[in-house]
């Protein structure tokens, strides 16, 4: 399974996702991909994503059973911990929109 959610992107990348993807909520989407072309929609969504944010999830042989990329500003980092991904929360900046 892979899931992709997207903020503040351009409607062309929205309107290229829904293509390969169900759009299940504005900005969330869905789809069952083999890795080569998750890479390859990972790559559409990195030129296309503009000042927006994205995440991508998929189903993974990890310990916590998937795996995840993100792109563009976000309070939410990724981070490696002996072979375990979790996120850790950036503070607010002043100068961030809320």
């Amino acid at each position: 399974m892979l899931v992709v959610v997207t903020e503040n992107v351009p409607p062309r990348l929205r309107g290229r996702l829904s293509l390969w993807l169900a759009e299940i909520r504005a900005g969330v989407y869905v789809g069952v991909y083999s890795a080569r072309t998750r890479e390859r929609i990972w790559g559409e969504i990195l030129e296309l994503l503009g000042d927006g944010s994205a995440v991508m999830a998929w189903s993974a042989p990890t310990d916590s059973g998937f795996a995840f990329e993100t792109a563009g500003p976000n309070r939410r980092e990724p981070v490696d911990f002996d072979g375990l991904t979790l996120v850790r929360f950036n503070p607010v900046n002043e100068s961030d929109p809320p």
